[in-house]
């Protein structure tokens, strides 16, 4: 008996010198926090998620090209104002992947209501609401996602009203889009 006493005190001494390592060790570790890349993206990567804007996921269609809610396609469904927007960068990533419920944001993910991974729905939960997401033009991989919110957080959320000055900075030149804004 006494020596399965002395053994159970040796294990929780051992267990607590452990935990006592591990705390002590992580305060010397930094971690990069919770949605935050350890470096920004780069011009390319921009570049990229721009195209990716305008082309693939066509978001233009309903954000317009500026992301200030003035869509380019009239058949389209009015979008946000991106540029107003108060959704962070996980926000948007989740909205992009998983859409709007009960709105025309529809999913870029391809499986996002397969599994429940977006917003802990399925298919067949999506009948119960009056507004259907439309399909979208293309789905997108994950980093295609990240591509497109990398644009949206360097060019166009918090960015504030479209001007002359922004919509050359945006385009990299003058071009006709600018010409609508004064100088």
């Amino acid at each position: 008996m006494v020596r399965v006493r002395k053994q159970s005190i040796l294990r929780r001494f051992l267990s607590s010198g452990a935990v006592a390592v591990a705390i002590v060790a992580s305060a010397f570790v930094s971690f990069p926090a919770e949605g935050q890349d350890s470096q920004p993206p780069s011009a390319s990567d921009i570049a990229d998620g721009m195209r990716l804007y305008q082309q693939k996921g066509n978001c233009q269609a309903c954000h317009g090209w500026a992301g200030d809610g003035r869509k380019t396609d009239s058949q389209m469904p009015d979008g946000a104002n991106l540029r107003d927007t108060k959704l962070n960068r996980a926000g948007l990533v989740t909205t992009i992947k998983c859409g709007r419920l009960n709105s025309q944001m529809p999913a870029f993910d391809k499986f996002a209501y397969s599994d429940g991974r977006c917003y802990g729905k399925k298919e067949a939960d999506l009948k119960a609401y009056p507004t259907r997401m439309p399909d979208p033009p293309a789905t997108l991989q994950q980093r295609e996602i990240d591509l497109i919110v990398d644009f949206l957080m360097a060019k166009i959320v918090g960015k504030g009203q479209m001007d002359h000055a922004k919509c050359v900075e945006f385009w990299g030149s003058e071009t006709d889009a600018c010409k609508e804004f004064p100088k």
